[in-house]
């Protein structure tokens, strides 16, 4: 199991680089979580205490604004979502259901300090994988904020608006 999760690890951007022992002693506490199609990993302004690695299934990322909500993302297995959790202290700032049964990863702030005790080369590394990760999500959000403010908002946008 253990190789497995560091197999998936090794595959994604947030983790390149990053020696087989490091991420060994990272998952080493880590528990799997399971949530059930439908079911939230966590809702908006709920207290961000982890980051989530998908180990299976697939997930939206949705915000509310005025009675409706707007499916901002989707990720799917190998995605990681909630990796703010880890650089601040802020509620989350949006809501993740499952759109199919899921099994995900949790990794807790407190991992990263233990691992910045042992290896704070890998840690560092670790960090800066996140940093770039959402830069380039805040990329693509500048993007779509861009067109919807010239009017060309993307059609896939204007579907994603639903009454709650």
């Amino acid at each position: 199991m253990i190789a497995d999760r560091i197999e998936l690890l090794q595959q994604m951007p947030i983790f390149g680089a990053v020696r087989e022992e490091a991420l060994r002693f990272l998952l080493e506490p880590a528990r799997a979580v399971q949530v059930a199609t439908g079911g939230y990993f966590f809702r908006e302004q709920d207290p961000a205490q982890c980051m989530y690695v998908l180990e299976s299934g697939s997930v939206e990322v949705v915000k509310q604004w005025r009675g409706r909500e707007m499916v901002l993302r989707r990720f799917d297995t190998g995605d990681c979502f909630g990796e703010m959790a880890l650089l601040d202290l802020f509620p989350r700032s949006a809501a993740v259901r499952a759109l199919a049964d899921c099994s995900a990863i949790e990794l807790k702030p407190e991992f990263m300090l233990r691992l910045f005790e042992r290896d704070a080369e890998s840690f560092a590394l670790i960090q800066m994988n996140i940093g770039r990760e959402m830069c380039r999500r805040l990329r693509t959000t500048d993007e779509q904020l861009f067109q919807a403010v010239m009017g060309e908002a993307p059609a896939a946008m204007e579907t994603q608006y639903t009454s709650i």
